[in-house]
């Protein structure tokens, strides 16, 4: 399994230069459907696919109800899911109302288990619109279609 990347050109606004620079995006392959979730559960878990459904439909209803108040809920080597903010700063707190914030999120912590498949996984440069790209030999365990496999920490 390797994590997939692209290079993308992106205008850095900081200085009035409005400098080009070249970085690494991340490539995803696409979008797994709920079904198609479902589906692959079924064949791992051998659970019948009504059960899988089931099951699921009632996690996402748990996590909605426990999030809504605020909890942080552990869901084992998956990880841990808890609501966040964004919001604006101010110069003093009784300025801090519910208006200056701007973005309600949930904040995925990833478990054991994820953490590992993500240090195991090696990286892959993708190539997306025909350039040739040499390969440098990673050692991280990457595979890809002709992509550049790079190990970030030496």
């Amino acid at each position: 399994m390797a994590f997939r990347y692209v290079v993308k050109k992106r205008v850095f606004g900081f200085d009035e230069s409005k400098s080009e620079k070249y970085v690494a995006a991340s490539f995803s392959i696409g979008e797994i459907s709920y079904d198609r979730l479902c589906d692959q559960v079924t064949k791992e878990g051998m659970a019948p696919r009504g059960v899988v459904k089931m099951v699921m439909d009632g996690l996402i209803d748990a996590l909605s109800t426990y999030v809504s108040l605020g909890a942080t809920v552990k869901l084992g080597d998956f990880g841990t899911i808890r609501p966040g903010l964004n919001c604006k700063s101010q110069s003093e707190a009784k300025d801090v109302t519910a208006d200056s914030i701007y973005r309600q999120k949930l904040i995925l912590t990833p478990g054991k288990r994820l953490k590992d498949m993500v240090k195991s996984a090696g990286i892959t440069r993708i190539s997306t619109n025909g350039e040739e790209i040499a390969t440098s030999g990673g050692s991280n365990g990457g595979s890809g279609n002709g992509g550049e496999e790079e190990n970030p920490l030496g």
